[in-house]
């Protein structure tokens, strides 16, 4: 393809030239000017001069635990809870998710400026470019996207502090709508202080209000909190540290240097305070600005393969389809069960094939690796995906006796396969199985379902779900693992009988698929997920 590869040379070449200019105009402009001893200095002096107020942030770590009556605790976000020196990533999350592509374009472009500018002026232009026009109403993705990215980049040694007790109070100079989400509901923060974006007629304005307010806030807080309190401690960087809500009200100020947050290390996911179970948005990866630059030039090459392994899934046989879809780079791992196989008698009704959900391409990988014809039952699927579905697929009403006679119709002439949580989980978790599937059938074959992304997530609570095939497969190496397990009974010739065994049923199924994922199962639903993510019960956007 000479015209693709020659377009791919011209944009390298242009955003190459681009981005080399202003970091040679930066170096320029701004080498002379760094002085990192005078740097030194200054922070010598604090704590020579005020020696019995600021202490170096890693003594903190030998205090004992704080009385949560009789502490109340302090703390900059950027400087001392992040392990990233840089807020860029997040401002891309909120351009891209909340404003698409066009604007997080504008962001990454604008980049070069972002390092010329100060640091203060740079914050401003990030929140003018992400929030500009974006309205109010539907702006999610504080609660929604951001909390993922944030704990992945919270330091262990800044939870050990916020667990030893203490009321907590996090400030921040970024919109309090991006970080007050995460604070409150991942890190049980008792107050977020941060700067608001003006609002005008449900829009934002991409301004934020002056720094004075915030400070007012903070002010209030620590006079309404401070009463009655023996240690006010505060826990900034250097840039801030001086600040006067810090420095009249605490009894001592822990600094955080820039070596100190560079031997920091960040928390794994079993160290998070509460299970992060539900996230959105479309971004697999951080964006950094190199990393966000390598998906832009990424992206009309996935476009285009992403157009040849959906013709190569839709239109070819099995035979043909799958050497093409792993010669660009898809790969489909099949774990059978040969019992099932030496199992496989003529019978006059179908299989019932039970799988956890993990994107909409689910059942159409399980015919892939089973190389058969099945048709899937769904909960919740747009009219575009629903035509173009390379197998056949069946709606749901959610009205129990019509979805049993329809999955009984479907069982008689031939195999089934359903998704009982009734909607995706990306995490490394199981929501609860409808039981109906227990009583359908007493052929039911567990199957284990996992996938792995690098670049977009092809499931979405918020946007368009028609889109959401289309993301999935424009990932450069995109993995489907099918794993199929030991058939179980269905409801009649389950032990114990009664009402309650149906539930027994799916709750042994989910155990099962659980253990060989080794994911944790949960009782939540899809109306839990929706409320969480898109404050609605499961409205699918259509398109």
């Amino acid at each position: 393809m000479p015209s693709f590869q020659s377009t791919k040379n011209t944009m390298a070449k242009f955003f190459m030239n681009y981005f080399s200019f202003f970091f040679f105009l930066y170096r320029l402009v701004f080498k002379p000017s760094k002085n990192p001893k005078a740097f030194h200095r200054t922070a010598s002096n604090i704590h020579a001069n005020e020696g019995k107020l600021y202490h170096k942030y890693p003594s903190f770590a030998h205090r004992a635990n704080l009385s949560k009556d009789q502490t109340l605790l302090l703390f900059n976000v950027e400087d001392a809870l992040l392990k990233s020196p840089s807020l860029f990533s997040y401002f891309m999350l909120v351009a891209f998710e909340a404003g698409g592509l066009l604007r997080a374009f504008v962001l990454i472009l604008s980049y070069p400026l972002l390092r010329l500018v100060g640091e203060d002026m740079g914050l401003k232009i990030m929140v003018f470019v992400c929030f500009f026009g974006v309205k109010t109403k539907s702006f999610r993705v504080g609660s929604a996207v951001l909390p993922k990215f944030f704990l992945e980049d919270v330091a262990v040694e800044t939870l050990e502090v916020l667990k030893k007790g203490g009321k907590k109070v996090g400030f921040s100079n970024v919109p309090r709508v991006m970080i007050e989400s995460f604070l409150r509901d991942y890190l049980d923060i008792d107050f977020v202080v941060g700067r608001e974006v003006k609002v005008f007629r449900g829009y934002f304005l991409g301004v934020m209000e002056d720094k004075k307010q915030s400070n007012a806030a903070l002010e209030t807080i620590i006079g309404s909190q401070g009463l009655g309190i023996c240690d006010v401690i505060g826990i900034s960087g250097f840039k801030g540290s001086l600040q006067y809500h810090l420095s009249s009200h605490c009894k001592e100020i822990y600094l955080v240097r820039k070596a100190d947050k560079r031997s920091w290390q960040r928390i794994r996911r079993d160290e998070y305070l509460k299970p992060l179970i539900f996230h959105d948005g479309r971004l697999a990866f951080m964006p950094t600005p190199l990393a966000t630059l390598a998906m832009f030039m990424w992206l009309p090459f996935g476009i285009t393969l992403s157009i040849i392994r959906a013709i190569s899934g839709i239109l070819l046989p099995y035979r043909l389809s799958i050497p093409i879809l792993a010669y660009t780079g898809f790969r489909l791992s099949l774990s059978p069960n040969p019992s099932l196989q030496s199992s496989n008698t003529r019978k006059t009704r179908g299989r019932l094939y039970v799988c956890n959900h993990k994107t909409l391409l689910d059942p159409l990988y399980l015919s892939f690796s089973l190389q058969k014809d099945l048709t899937a039952v769904t909960y919740s699927l747009s009219r575009v995906s629903e035509l173009l579905a390379p197998i056949k697929t069946v709606r749901l009403a959610r009205d129990r006796d019509q979805d049993s006679k329809m999955m009984e119709k479907m069982l008689n002439k031939g195999d089934l396969v359903v998704c009982p949580e009734g909607t995706t989980c990306r995490e490394p978790y199981l929501l609860r199985f409808s039981p109906l599937f227990a009583e359908m059938s007493d052929d039911i074959v567990p199957v284990a379902m996992d996938c792995h992304v690098s670049m977009f997530y092809g499931t979405t609570a918020g946007g368009l779900k028609c889109l959401d095939p289309l993301f999935f497969i424009m990932n450069p190496r995109p993995s489907y693992n099918v794993r199929v397990l030991d058939g179980v009974y269905g409801l009649s010739s389950f032990l114990g009988g009664g009402e309650r065994s149906r539930f027994d049923v799916a709750n042994h199924v989910q155990s099962e698929i659980g253990k060989a994922l080794g994911f944790g199962c949960t009782r939540l639903t899809r109306r839990d997920k929706y409320l969480i993510l898109a404050g609605n019960e499961g409205i699918v956007n259509k398109c």
